[in-house]
């Protein structure tokens, strides 16, 4: 049986779990939170504390290795706890992916980037990223794979509720766009690369349409027949520190490689396609 080890089993990975589960596989999890080992077993993921149980039973046993873990200023979580037995296991895994961020090529005024790109992060969650793919890198013989990923939206993570609520806000700065990514289309991406792995090969994950942020709030409320929120310039409204630094870069990412490479095609390949889907499924639910 084909075993998954996902550390930081969250919101990306669930996605992905399904897919695999129903093709016989068996997936470990781990999450940091207790009060979540429940719901991990309810999604037929076998549940571990990290940090906290003792994974060299599951890091045996599995033969594909997921990192969701995000890095802090001490490094890599997973490394830190666990590299020399990864490292010491290194012939044994398939395949092993690690989740990053377009955060690493850092700033390019909405012009464009791929994975050739130098990285260059214009923000401290940039350069831990950059510095934890470094660090998985220099293991040898691992078959890393890393995806770097754009902005995450899915069921429970778009736009609506804040629309429903009139919390939400179309900030402009001029020149301002992200790229996207549905959380299905990670999935099926992350599928279509253990399928098909090419270690060392590094992928960005994003959809077909670059957008500055108040569009796709525009369209949101648009499709909800609600009043499209007003505009507040970006030097004028009022940010945490954490949401105005996601502003400090401006990029479209290309996603060429995911398709000729892995030979995917998006299932929401704009943000209007993956709103319209949203709303369906929450109208259905």
């Amino acid at each position: 049986m084909k075993t998954l080890l996902s550390f930081g089993h969250g919101y990306s990975a669930s996605a992905l779990a399904p897919r695999l589960l129903g093709a016989g596989w068996r997936i470990i999890g781990t999450t940091r939170k207790p009060e979540k080992l429940a719901a991990l077993d309810a999604a037929s993921v076998t549940p571990l504390l990290f940090p906290g149980d003792d994974l060299r039973g599951a890091l045996d046993e599995a033969d594909h290795l997921l990192i969701s873990a995000g890095p802090d200023a001490a490094g890599d979580p997973v490394l830190n706890a666990l590299g020399d037995e990864i490292a010491r296991r290194a012939g044994q895994f398939r395949w092993i992916g690690y989740l990053s961020t377009t955060g690493v090529y850092g700033d390019h005024a909405g012009g464009w980037v791929n994975e050739e790109t130098a990285l260059a992060p214009s923000t401290r969650r940039g350069e831990m990223r950059k510095a934890a793919e470094a660090a998985w890198q220099a293991i040898p013989g691992l078959p890393l794979h890393i995806f770097r990923l754009a902005g995450i939206y899915g069921p429970g993570r778009g736009p609506f509720a804040k629309v429903r609520q009139g919390t939400a806000r179309r900030i402009i700065k001029p020149g301002q766009v992200f790229s996207r990514i549905h959380v299905e289309d990670i999935a099926q991406v992350l599928e279509a690369s253990i399928k098909r792995p090419d270690p060392g090969r590094i992928y960005n994950l994003c959809d077909d349409d670059p957008a500055p942020p108040q569009d796709v709030i525009a369209f949101a409320a648009e499709l909800l027949g609600l009043p499209v929120p007003e505009a507040v310039p970006f030097d004028a409204a009022e940010m945490t520190p954490m949401a105005r630094s996601f502003y400090a870069e401006s990029k479209r990412v290309r996603n060429d490689r995911i398709k000729q490479e892995l030979g995917v095609t998006l299932a929401y390949p704009d943000y209007r396609s993956g709103l319209r889907a949203l709303l369906q499924q929450d109208n259905a639910g």
